[in-house]
C-alpha cells in the first residue's frame, strides 16, 4: 500500500508539474504544455524556455563551439601509459562514466563498435560505468566508484593518463523535487561537479559527450521515473549552454581549464511509443520489468545510436575512424 501511495503521489506531482505554462517571451512562438523531445521543439517553448539541444532552439552546435571541438579532436593522438604521445604502441582511450543503465548500454555498444570495420584500431573502449552509482555517489573524490574505474582501466591494460574521451550518462536515485522550475538546475549543478572531477582524474581528457535518460513513463517504482528522465535532458542542455556562454567554473579554455570540451552525444528521450520527428520510439518491451533499465532490445537501440553518432560526428571521426 505504501509503494502504491508513493506511485500515485508521484503521478499527481508529475501531472501537476506539466500543467499550464507561462506565455513565452516571443509571442510568435507556441507553448508546449506537456513533455516533448527537446529535439522536436522547433521555435516552441515550455514555460518560456526554448527547446533544442543547444541555444536558441537549435539542435546544431554553435559554429564556434563546433570548430573548437573539431580542432581539439584533431589533437587526439595515441598515448602510452604515462600519457605521452606514442604513435606506434599508444592507445586512444574512450570510457563510459555513469550508472546501471550506462553500463548495460555500454556493454552492448562496445562489441558493436569493435566489430565496425571503420573503427580506428588504436581506439580502446572501456566500460567504466557501474550499477547503483548515481550522480550523488560518484561526486566525491574518494568515492569507491573511482576505484572501480581504476580497476576497469587496469583490466584493459590502459591508464587514466590515456583517457581522452568520455561518454557520460548519469541520473539521481529517487529524487524528491518534482518542479521543473528547480530540479533541472539542481541536477546541472551536480553535473558541473562531475565535469570538474573528470578533468582532475583524467589529466589528458579532452572531450566529454553527454546523454540524458531514455523515456521512463513505464517505471514501476521511485528509482528515477518521469518527469526526471525528461528533466535530465534540460540539465544536460543547460550545462553545455553554460560552457558555450563562458561560465568560468565549466571553462575548457585557458591555462587552467576546469573541464573538458562538452557536447551532446545522442539524445534518447521521446514520449514512449509516440515517434519523435526522426522516428525514435521507446516500447515497453525495450525495458526490463521495472520500466527503468533497458532490456536487450533497449540496449541494442542505444548502442546503434551511439555507433551512428561516434562514426559520423565531425568532432569524433578524427579519432573514432580509421585514417
Amino acid at each position: 500500500m505504501i509503494k502504491q501511495s508513493i506511485l500515485v503521489l508521484s503521478l499527481i506531482l508529475y501531472i501537476h508539474s506539466c500543467g499550464k505554462v507561462s506565455q513565452p517571451a516571443n509571442e510568435d512562438n507556441t507553448s508546449i504544455t506537456t513533455p516533448a523531445p527537446l529535439t522536436d521543439f522547433g521555435k516552441s517553448t515550455f514555460r518560456g524556455y526554448s527547446g533544442g539541444l543547444y541555444l536558441k532552439g537549435s539542435n546544431v552546435r554553435p559554429e564556434n563551439h563546433n570548430s573548437d571541438g573539431v580542432a581539439i579532436a584533431g589533437t587526439i593522438k595515441p598515448l602510452n601509459n604515462l600519457g605521452e604521445v606514442d604513435e606506434n604502441s599508444g592507445r586512444i582511450v574512450w570510457i563510459s562514466i555513469g550508472m546501471s543503465n550506462t553500463t548495460q548500454e555500454t556493454s552492448a555498444f562496445i562489441p558493436l563498435a569493435n566489430s565496425y570495420s571503420g573503427k580506428n584500431p588504436k581506439l580502446t573502449l572501456v566500460d567504466c560505468a557501474e550499477g547503483g552509482q548515481d550522480i550523488v555517489k560518484i561526486n566525491s573524490e574518494s568515492a569507491p566508484y573511482w576505484q572501480t574505474v581504476s580497476n576497469r582501466l587496469n583490466a584493459a591494460s590502459v591508464s587514466a593518463s590515456q583517457v581522452q574521451i568520455i561518454w557520460y550518462k548519469e541520473a539521481e536515485i529517487s529524487p524528491k523535487d518534482t518542479a521543473f522550475a528547480t530540479y533541472p538546475n539542481s541536477l546541472k549543478e551536480k553535473f558541473i561537479i562531475s565535469m570538474q572531477m573528470l578533468k582532475s582524474k583524467f589529466p589528458n581528457l579532452k572531450l566529454v559527450y553527454l546523454s540524458s535518460r531514455t523515456y521512463a513513463g513505464w517505471a514501476t517504482g521511485t528509482l528515477n521515473p518521469e518527469p526526471y528522465a525528461w528533466y535530465s535532458g534540460w540539465a544536460v542542455k543547460r550545462l553545455i549552454e553554460d560552457q558555450i556562454n563562458g561560465v568560468p567554473n565549466i571553462a575548457y579554455k585557458g591555462t587552467q581549464p576546469k573541464a573538458a570540451w562538452l557536447s551532446w552525444g545522442p539524445y534518447f528521450w521521446t514520449e514512449g511509443t509516440k515517434p519523435r520527428e526522426d522516428g525514435v520510439t521507446w516500447l515497453q518491451s525495450d525495458y526490463q520489468t521495472d520500466g527503468v533499465h533497458p532490456s536487450n532490445s533497449g540496449r541494442i537501440k542505444v548502442a546503434n545510436m551511439l555507433l551512428q553518432f561516434f562514426s559520423s560526428d565531425p568532432t569524433t571521426t578524427p579519432w573514432f575512424l580509421k585514417q
